[in-house]
């Protein structure tokens, strides 16, 4: 575990350098905020019971965000009000992730509870778009990103001109839009938002998640994994496939991968979001269970 002091906002690498089922936390002791507390587990803990903390914030309602919230329990939280239901119960957050199949719901219950410590949260508060935050010498602003999730929000440290990315992470991957109120057209203008803010320092979520010199160039890559999947998908359809045809050719995850709960399902999500926009876009054309590119 890695952690670094950048003036008033500390930031922690989360284990196995943020990759999921981690996230990389932000800790504010001059507030005692804590923000997506998914990191390391030892490092949150001792942040608990040796440093000031009044308030926990989420960035969104993804697992791999609030992995160890329970550590944290009589600690107030906020999110989006738009991000709650998830954290209302089980079946809710399955829903919201458009789980289906009886078998990948069973598998998600089970890592949800074991991994991820899920168990129903009541936000003390709500952030509100473009709310303004006085925290001592510190003002932050909440920067609404919708898109990977309806309430996913990015944090602009003002002062020091630090960026708090979230879920917008600027890895190799790319975005997550594979929810069932997932958007590719609002992720895309998420990401050009955060583009534009004139941050100093940008952190985010996953992986290396520090960066101190302008991303230009990762921020056109990782918007352009988007253009990248839907010419994979267009060239695919050169023939009539069906939505089992598209997710055998991996062409998000490269090739199949285990579990398949997860994987699988994740690999469907994202074709999905992409062919409902191809269609709406007149790309493709839909007749009965099989895609065409036009």
């Amino acid at each position: 575990m890695i952690s670094q002091q950048i003036g008033p906002v500390l930031f922690i690498q989360g284990e196995n350098r943020g990759r999921y089922p981690y996230c990389n936390s932000i800790y504010i002791e001059e507030a005692g905020i804590l923000i997506d507390p998914a990191s390391d587990r030892q490092a949150l803990l001792e942040i608990r019971d040796t440093k000031p903390l009044r308030q926990i914030w989420l960035s969104h309602w993804h697992e791999d965000h609030f992995m160890h919230l329970d550590l944290f329990d009589e600690v107030p939280f906020r999110i989006s009000d738009r991000d709650l239901p998830p954290l209302t119960g089980v079946e809710t957050f399955l829903d919201w992730y458009g789980i289906e199949n009886p078998e990948y719901r069973a598998f998600w219950t089970t890592m949800l509870k074991d991994q991820f410590h899920y168990q129903p949260r009541t936000p003390d508060s709500f952030f509100l778009d473009r709310e303004i935050i006085a925290l001592g010498s510190l003002t932050v602003e909440v920067v609404p990103t919708p898109g990977h999730t309806p309430g996913h929000l990015a944090f602009y440290f003002r002062e020091p001109e630090i960026l708090f990315l979230g879920d917008y992470d600027l890895t190799p991957f790319g975005p997550w839009y594979g929810d069932l109120y997932s958007d590719i057209d609002r992720t895309i203008e998420s990401i050009r938002r955060l583009k534009a803010i004139p941050a100093r320092v940008w952190l985010a979520g996953h992986e290396t998640g520090l960066f101190t010199h302008t991303p230009e160039e990762l921020w056109t890559r990782y918007e352009g994994v988007i253009y990248e999947r839907e010419s994979k998908l267009l060239d695919f359809l050169s023939v009539s496939r069906t939505l089992d045809d598209i997710a055998e050719a991996c062409i998000v995850y490269g090739r199949p991968r285990e579990p398949r709960a997860f994987f699988e399902f994740g690999e469907r999500a994202i074709m999905k979001k992409h062919l409902e926009r191809l269609r709406k876009n007149g790309w493709i054309l839909q007749e009965g269970k099989y895609y065409t590119h036009l």
